[in-house]
């Protein structure tokens, strides 16, 4: 089975990637012969502006551009979608909210009919989201980060699409004695990121 790990942040150096290839290497660790790819939005340079060609794919007036159909395809060809990213303002990276943006259009990543009904198409992907936070824990939970990460994120992306979301992880680096611990969580995240995938299929084929 194949994985789409999604990385947001231009420092290849970054905790953020240390992250997205502790997941890899617990994907790789579960017994299995699954496939991995990457996406470094960054290092790819891909454009997260949402221009007027995206406006007039939304409104089912203009042709889906070349950049997002490769992104697309990438999607279509996974089993599981995995992002890794660093907190920024309360939020995920303006780079990948453009590639959710512009990727999740409307007509693939869900339908709006003209008579207002909603159709969720990717109601077959799960996703695992995978945070890096720089404040400590009470200042999250004292301005209801947690929940406000689940509404906008999971909620408001993922279930509109009918993606359903399997992990939504915030790994809080203050609060970490020894940042390996962090990379575990995510070796740990890794492992079951295919694992149960596999047995969903096994008993939609049931």
């Amino acid at each position: 089975m194949h994985a789409l790990i999604v990385i947001a942040h231009p420092n290849p150096h970054s905790f953020t990637h240390g992250l997205a290839k502790a997941v890899a290497e617990g994907i790789s660790q579960s017994g299995e012969a699954h496939t991995i790819e990457f996406a470094d939005l960054a290092a790819e340079g891909f454009d997260p502006r949402f221009t007027a060609t995206d406006v007039g794919v939304h409104l089912r007036e203009a042709t889906i551009s070349t950049d997002v159909s490769v992104e697309q395809a990438r999607l279509d060809r996974a089993d599981a979608l995995v992002l890794v990213y660093p907190v920024y303002w309360w939020s995920m990276p303006a780079l990948l909210k453009g590639w959710i943006d512009r990727v999740f259009a409307n007509g693939w990543a869900y339908d709006e009919g003209p008579d207002g009904k909603l159709i969720k198409r990717l109601q077959h992907l799960p996703v695992h989201l995978i945070a890096s936070a720089g404040a400590n824990q009470r200042t999250y939970a004292r301005h209801g980060y947690f929940g406000a990460m689940r509404t906008q994120i999971d909620h408001g992306i993922f279930n509109y699409c009918g993606a359903r979301v399997v992990t939504s992880e915030l790994l809080i680096q203050p609060e970490a004695s020894d940042l390996n611990l962090l990379l575990d969580t995510a070796r740990s995240i890794g492992r079951k990121v295919l694992t149960g995938r596999e047995q969903e299929c096994i008993e939609v084929a049931a």
